[in-house]
């Protein structure tokens, strides 16, 4: 029997982004339920046919979402919060409601909070669980999407959370229990999906449990026992245990014997396991090799990859052996060929790259080679693979001999302020002269399709460079004027000219390239083209101080400057993988010094430095945090200390469990730290007034993500739970993040009301 070929999961957007769009128009009004259910039918179609045709014996099913697969889960087995009970006749109303929140029909209700996805840039909405919370089938979605595709003439293989990850990526809404008691309670209906797959004619089952990679309590390790041997009882489905981004370690054996079928380990993130992973193995169960990373754009290297599967064919049989992504192609863009312009991509970078159809290739491929000799097409595209390998790895470009040696010359005094923040603090205030509670917002103000369309125009050479300037000051100047008049403290610029956080920055430092249509999705209609950092970054020339210089001059209030942190362009760039990525996160830390110090001597008193994403690259395991924090807080140490003390350094977190990282978040040293809290109403606060965290701080007052506008009662509630346990003196009032994507007269009403709120807090 052959080696057999496994994909996790593929990308749910459409090849030219077809979800966002009929979604966003569905939201808008613009198109009926029906086409927007019609448009994803057309999206799951293509995908299962691509799989098909190219040779994939188990394609997945049950991986498209209109928002996240651990949200479906939730409306799935009835975990549907009360709030939202008057929404309960329209499955999809309600669904979208729990996503962003509903505010029409005289219906106001909150969204469910949102983080990260494990170490990924994608996000889930966090279920919500109550004591007494109990599970329904509601929708069996995984079943629905299982016909449809069998009525295609496709068999495919549903995705599902496991309950236990599920419960574990969950939140308890109160006091006095452990969510991962709630197993006996979700197994009966999750067993009753698992029942009617097997009805329908499902064989296989592919139960998602990441959770596996990562420190499990007693409690969580005895759960997964109890889950999976109710599961082998009640269901002649083959399981196909899937566990992902790291080693399963210590829990190698638990995960051996859950009684699975097929176990899937990921050997990209852990290449090291697969030996003693596939001698644990009892003899019923196969081995699911991650050999072609699910997460990030780099060509397979195929010697790589056949040395993997060959040590697991020295423990098992070959027809136990199946080749796989290593995760979900759910983090990677669609199609390479999709990228024409060899000035965005350069030729030579875009031959070492594959995206989510060329990996399902290279799976198909490696498992022909893996088989034996290989057919003739196998062993032609092991000699290209050979080729493209060694050209990547010797190529020019991919080294910069000025940005090794500055890094060499990095010292622990680049990493240091001039002075503790107790006496910046001072110099700050007096500069500023800012009231209590001073308002400011995250950076950027919302982008319409007018603005969208000046750097569309520009970039096809429609508008040129004077006029697309014009323009983008004639935004700016609205900006301006809009936030002195709403009375807002500290100002911003608005970002008109930004195409996106990180790729606005990428596109002006070396080492980046860059993709037309390398979309992926970051939760429900928001999608990212991440840059892709091929070499070594410097930064050539000043990045934002024109347009910080420019607004500046329009107002007497501060404006911030506004940049990216060099943490998150690291995690939200696919990055060279030839490098540690501590160094290449060194780098772009010298490159964003560069802009801070150079804006400082324009003139901008207050430079913020957007840290998103320091939590998401958080190592799994806990026994590899530290390593990571200490280089992350280095990194944004040498980007914010070359400047004065009356200089005030902000940085930005937002969807972060900041309990186990506080600690290293202090030692940033950020004069203001401002944070997502609306949707957890200020819990993540507790972690701050437990450390007794010594900076300013400014815990996010409305949530940006939902359309809904905040009362200003609501604002002040939050700012007094907050004053409950920070001290007022260090209180700033913000939104949760950045209003890119929302519209302006929500926009304008929300910051009115949290200015207002500002004022009540003062009195």
């Amino acid at each position: 029997m052959s080696i057999r070929t496994n994909i996790l999961g593929y990308p749910r957007i459409g090849v030219n982004r077809e979800l966002k769009k009929a979604e966003e128009a569905y939201w808008a009004g613009k198109i009926t339920k029906k086409e927007l259910l019609d448009a994803a039918a057309q999206i799951r179609k293509e995908n299962w046919q691509l799989q098909k045709e190219a040779g994939i014996d188990l394609i997945p099913s049950n991986d498209f979402s209109f928002y996240d697969q651990t949200l479906d889960l939730s409306l799935s087995v009835g975990a549907i919060p009360e709030r939202y009970n008057a929404l309960k006749d329209d499955l999809l109303e309600l669904y979208f409601a729990m996503a962003h929140g509903y505010q029409k029909n005289g219906i106001d209700v909150t969204a469910m909070e949102m983080t990260k996805w494990f170490d990924t840039n994608y996000h889930y909405i966090v279920p919500e669980f109550t004591k007494d919370q109990q599970f329904k089938l509601t929708y069996n979605k995984a079943a629905s999407e299982f016909a449809e595709a069998l009525a295609l003439g496709i068999k495919t293989k549903p995705v599902l959370v496991g309950p236990v990850t599920y419960l574990l990526l969950g939140k308890e809404k109160e006091a006095g229990f452990n969510r991962i008691e709630l197993i006996d309670r979700l197994l009966p209906v999750y067993i009753e999906i698992l029942k009617e797959l097997e009805s329908k004619g499902a064989e296989y089952v592919q139960i998602d449990e990441p959770s596996l990679c990562t420190d499990l309590s007693p409690e969580a390790k005895d759960a997964y026992r109890k889950a999976f041997d109710a599961i082998r009882k009640a269901t002649r489905l083959k399981i196909i245990l899937t566990t992902y981004f790291g080693p399963l370690a210590d829990n190698a054996a638990l995960a051996a014997g859950l009684g699975a079928d097929i176990l899937h380990i990921d050997l990209v993130r852990a290449p090291e396991q697969v030996g003693s992973i596939a001698a644990l193995l009892p003899n019923d169960i196969s081995l699911s090799l991650g050999v072609v990373d699910g997460r990030n754009i780099w060509k397979n290297d195929f010697r790589q990859s056949l040395d993997i599967i060959e040590k697991a064919k020295e423990k098992l049989d070959s027809s136990r052996l199946l080749v796989a992504t290593s995760c979900s192609l759910l983090h990677s863009p669609i199609d390479l060929d999709a990228e024409t312009d060899d000035k965005t991509l350069p030729r030579e970078v875009k031959r070492w790259l594959s995206f989510a159809r060329q990996k399902v290739s290279e799976v198909v491929t490696l498992a022909d080679l893996a088989d034996g000799k290989g057919s003739y097409a196998a062993q032609k595209a092991l000699h290209e693979n050979k080729a493209d390998i060694q050209d990547r790895r010797t190529s020019a470009l991919t080294n910069n001999a000025e940005v090794q040696k500055r890094l060499e010359a990095v010292t622990p005094e680049m990493a240091k302020r001039n002075s503790p923040f107790s006496e910046r603090i001072r110099q700050q205030h007096e500069a500023l002269g800012l009231p209590l509670f001073p308002t400011t917002t995250i950076g950027s103000f919302p982008q319409t399709t007018e603005v969208r369309s000046w750097r569309s125009k520009f970039k096809k050479g429609e508008l040129s460079k004077d006029e697309y300037i014009a323009l983008l000051k004639g935004e700016i100047e609205k900006t301006i004027r809009i936030q002195e008049e709403i009375g807002l403290d500290v100002l911003v610029h608005g970002e008109s000219e930004r195409n996106d956080m990180v790729e606005y920055f990428g596109e002006q430092l070396s080492g980046f390239a860059f993709t037309r249509n390398g979309w992926v999705q970051s939760y429900g209609s928001r999608c990212v083209k991440p840059p892709v950092i091929y070499g070594d970054v410097s930064r050539p020339n000043a990045m934002t101080v024109d347009w910080a210089v420019y607004a500046q001059s329009l107002t007497d209030k501060p404006v911030k400057g506004m940049l990216t942190g060099p943490v998150t362009i690291l995690q939200w760039s696919f990055v060279r993988n030839d490098q540690p990525r501590a160094l290449t996160m060194k780098q772009i830390a010298l490159a964003i010094r560069d802009e801070v110090t150079d804006l400082e001597k324009a003139g901008i008193k207050v430079i913020q430095i957007d840290e998103p994403a320091i939590r998401e690259g958080l190592p799994l395991r806990k026994v590899d945090r530290d390593e990571y924090l200490d280089k992350a807080v280095e990194a944004f140490r040498i980007s914010a200390s070359g400047v004065k003390d009356s200089t005030q350094i902000h940085t930005h977190m937002c969807y972060s469990q900041f309990n186990d990282i506080i600690r290293h978040i202090a030692l940033m040293d950020a004069d203001v730290i401002t944070i997502e809290c609306a949707r957890s109403q200020m819990n993540l606060l507790g972690a701050f007034a437990e450390f007794k965290y010594p900076n300013e701080i400014g815990p996010g007052v409305y949530d940006i993500h939902s359309p809904r506008v905040p009362s200003v009662q609501e604002m002040v509630e939050l700012l007094r739970k907050a004053s409950q346990v920070i001290n007022p003196a260090q209180l700033w009032v913000n939104p949760d993040c950045g209003l890119k994507t929302r519209g302006w007269t929500e926009t304008e009403a929300s910051l009115r009301n949290m200015v207002q709120a500002a004022v009540l807090m003062r009195k």
